[in-house]
């Protein structure tokens, strides 16, 4: 068999989640597995390395239905809570090493963490299992193994906020980018050409802090990216429906849909 990277969309929703509590609406009440979302998260498998994308509040639903029993590094893009609240559940993949569990992410997002989750970061966390973190703060590119990151600024809303670019030998370019409203230039550079983008869909109407359906697919047209996946979903959005009105190389992304990459892939 050969070697290969995988990426494995552990939530694809906004931050309530669908079906939303208490809603009736069609996408709400469907039995269609595809409309049932939990909070966006992704997991990168390379052969050396297991990066975890957010901690959301849904994490370990999304770890055991994934088998996914080891991670090696987390990365973050922001503090808001339905990409944080999860962090706990981290001891599942602490129980087993002994030396700190990387996180990265802007100062900003690492600050928030440490004020949240303050037992974690404290000298007196000796115990063995516990999370036990590493805070990196995400200044520029960085390599996990033979993976290269590097952060994508974006703009969402008033807090700081990042996606992720990674690039692997052999295997296509991945851009991650869940929370976005605009994208400033010098990231756009980051991106142009991008083999795969995974960018943010809130639904169709206009939002102060998210791309809705027509922002994500003039932006993925202006980067010309070649395979587009759109997630951070909310229940308004039934795609079903609306999947017929996207282009052959865009799709709605789902819980548990996974992207496998041979590594004499084409970059």
């Amino acid at each position: 068999m050969k070697p290969e990277t995988s990426l494995t969309f552990l939530g694809t929703s906004t931050s309530t989640g669908v079906p939303v509590i208490g809603c009736r609406c069609n996408v709400c009440c469907s039995d269609d597995p595809r409309l049932t979302r939990t909070r966006s998260s992704i997991h990168l498998q390379t052969p050396d390395f297991s990066v975890l994308v957010d901690t959301g509040p849904d994490l370990r639903e999304q770890a055991l239905r994934e088998n996914l029993t080891q991670v090696d590094a987390v990365l973050y893009t922001h503090a808001h809570l339905d990409h944080i609240t999860g962090f706990d559940e981290l001891r599942a993949f602490c129980w087993h090493r002994d030396a700190p569990l990387p996180l990265y992410g802007s100062a900003a997002c690492l600050a928030e963490l440490k004020r949240m989750f303050n037992w974690a970061f404290l000298p007196t966390n000796v115990y063995r299992g516990y999370v036990k973190p590493d805070p990196i703060e995400t200044a520029g590119p960085f390599q996990l193994g033979k993976l290269t990151v590097t952060p994508v600024p974006v703009i969402h809303g008033s807090i700081e906020t990042q996606g992720y670019r990674f690039d692997y030998p052999g295997a296509p370019s991945i851009a991650y980018l869940p929370d976005v409203k605009t994208i400033p230039a010098q990231s756009q550079a980051l991106l142009e050409d991008i083999p795969i983008l995974i960018i943010d869909s809130l639904h169709r109407r206009e939002h102060a802090t998210h791309m809705n359906l027509t922002e994500a697919l003039a932006t993925s047209g202006q980067l010309r990216a070649r395979q587009v996946y759109l997630t951070h979903l909310s229940h308004e959005l039934d795609v079903t429906e609306a999947e017929n009105e996207l282009p052959d190389h865009i799709q709605f992304a789902y819980d548990g849909l996974k992207l496998n990459f041979p590594l004499d892939a084409p970059a």
